[in-house]
Parts: C-alpha cells; sequence; structure tokens
C-alpha cells in the first residue's frame, strides 16, 4: 500500500505545491518565504519520519498569516489522501517532547472528526521572522483538513524552543498514530 501524495493550491495569496510520503525516512525540501517555519516543517519532517516537500509562496510582504494557513490546509489535505482509507492504522497516539526548559505534549486521535485544542502560549509577538499566533491557527487548519484531533501544550520560557517542542511532539504523536499494527479499520464504526 503506498501512501503518497501530491497535491496544490493556488489563490490570489499564495501558490504551493507539496508532495508527502506517510512511510519516508524524514528527507524533506522546504521552502515557504517564512525562515522559522521553514524550520518546523523540517524539524516535524525529520522527526515524524514523513517525507515533506513544500514550495510556497505567499504574499509575505504583507504578513505570514497567508502562507502559513494555506500551507497547514493542504498540509491537512496531503495527510488525508495518503493516509486512504485508514485501513490497520493505530490511530491514536501522544507524545512528551523536552526542549531545554521547555515541554511539550501533543496526543492526535485520526479519527474522521476535525477537532484542535492547542494550549501554546507565547510571551513574544515574533519568533524569528513567523508570528507567534499564527502556529496555532496552523494546527487548527492541519487539523480541519486532515480530519483529525489534535491536542497540545508546551511549558517553557524560551518561545523557539516551547514552539519547536511543539511542532517535535506533533511529529512523534503523529508518526506513532500512522503506525500500521492490522488489516482492520480501528472504529466501531467500521469507518474513518
Amino acid at each position: 500500500m503506498s501512501r503518497n501524495s501530491n497535491v496544490s493550491r493556488k489563490t490570489s495569496e499564495t501558490d504551493i505545491i507539496i508532495k508527502m510520503n506517510l512511510d519516508g525516512t524524514g528527507k524533506y525540501d522546504i521552502s515557504t518565504g517564512v525562515n522559522f517555519f521553514n524550520h518546523m516543517l523540517e524539524s516535524f519532517s525529520k522527526h515524524s519520519m514523513i517525507d515533506l516537500d513544500v514550495i510556497a509562496s505567499g504574499d509575505i510582504e504583507i504578513d505570514d498569516h497567508h502562507t502559513i494557513e494555506d500551507v497547514g490546509i493542504l498540509l491537512g489535505e496531503a495527510f488525508l489522501q495518503a493516509i486512504g482509507d485508514k485501513r490497520g492504522i493505530k490511530r491514536m497516539a501522544h507524545a512528551i517532547v523536552p526542549m531545554d526548559e521547555s515541554v511539550a505534549t501533543v496526543a492526535i486521535d485520526i479519527s474522521g472528526r476535525s477537532y484542535c485544542n492547542m494550549d501554546l502560549d507565547f510571551k513574544n509577538e515574533k519568533i524569528g521572522d513567523m508570528t507567534s499566533d499564527i502556529i496555532i491557527h496552523f494546527f487548527e487548519s492541519f487539523a480541519s483538513s486532515a480530519k483529525l484531533n489534535i491536542y497540545g501544550t508546551v511549558d517553557g520560557v524560551n518561545d523557539h524552543h516551547k514552539a519547536e517542542a511543539v511542532f517535535k511532539a506533533f511529529a512523534k504523536s503523529l508518526k506513532e498514530a500512522i503506525k500500521i499494527e492490522h488489516d482492520e479499520i480501528p472504529s466501531t464504526k467500521g469507518v474513518l
């Protein structure tokens, strides 16, 4: 079973192409125009072992909102396409990831229903060149189009460490949730 996807999205605000392989080795080629966001997606790919190519251009001369939101939407669509009927997946997983003084917890349920609850408190408006409050919206956008539940929290002092711990915990929990464990749909409904 091949769990790959290749999706694109072009609007008046962004132009994005994403390739994803859920059974990869963590190889990535990321270019979004937002350097800190590139770093977070590279970290996600590396720690989830999901091969990921993201080529995005957007109206970052205005701000980073449209680019990051649309990448989140399209990443979710790529994930939904790649995961298929979800036959045999573990479905639910969580990860706790420390990074220096920070620690993040993320739980995932690939339920076929969209919900996102991220309790992330950043003290600075920006982390590098990325607006910090868009991070929650990125996860909301991903959860909505991927049709899964994401719950996350982070504690710490340094915003860079907190953001990176969240993306790594997201990666580790998703890696575990997509593991093939058997040959059945993991739901009493028989469909996800």
